[in-house]
């Protein structure tokens, strides 16, 4: 449990460094932008308490506000991501109780129940991350476009990251 503990948090660490370095200040084609820090989110195992995991949420989110200038926007969208986790898993999973202690990945659940879960997680971010940076309903259709675009950009991401993750762990 404390191995775990430390490779989830040396992982998130590599993560926001990453994120706050290179993938905030690259914005492809001024609509699209990588969130990569969100996979250690939804990584994490299902059995862990979930008090546990909407405080790594936060504090994840919290970090790359600290370091983003973006006052709470991670902070509460990773929350809200962190809070949405265990509904959308066991939405994709079937409720045996053989599942109840898995790390979500391609090996554990599969490559299209994982993308399914992996593009609903990365959607809802995304969603809140550009519908409270805009506040405002004014341009529905660039909130949209920012949404999706980023939500394809970072999915690509993360499943190229869980595929080379996952190899080094097993």
């Amino acid at each position: 449990m404390l191995r775990n503990f430390f490779s989830n948090f040396i992982l998130l660490a590599i993560l926001i460094v990453i994120q706050v370095l290179i993938c905030n200040h690259i914005m492809l084609f001024n609509i699209a932008i990588a969130f990569i820090y969100i996979y250690v989110i939804i990584s994490l195992p299902s059995n862990m308490n979930r008090n546990y995991q909407l405080t790594w949420a936060f504090w994840g989110g919290l970090i790359v506000d600290i370091f983003s200038d973006t006052p709470g926007l991670n902070a509460l969208s990773c929350t809200v991501l962190a809070m949405a986790k265990p509904y959308l898993l066991y939405l994709y999973l079937p409720k045996d109780d053989g599942i109840k202690n898995i790390s979500p990945s391609i090996q554990t659940i599969g490559f299209v129940t994982y993308s399914k879960y992996l593009i609903s997680m990365i959607l809802i971010y995304c969603s809140f991350v550009f519908g409270i940076e805009y506040m405002t309903f004014a341009d529905v259709s660039e909130i949209i476009t920012m949404t999706i675009s980023s939500t394809i950009l970072s999915f690509g991401i993360l499943l190229a990251l869980d595929c080379l993750i996952v190899r080094t762990r097993y």
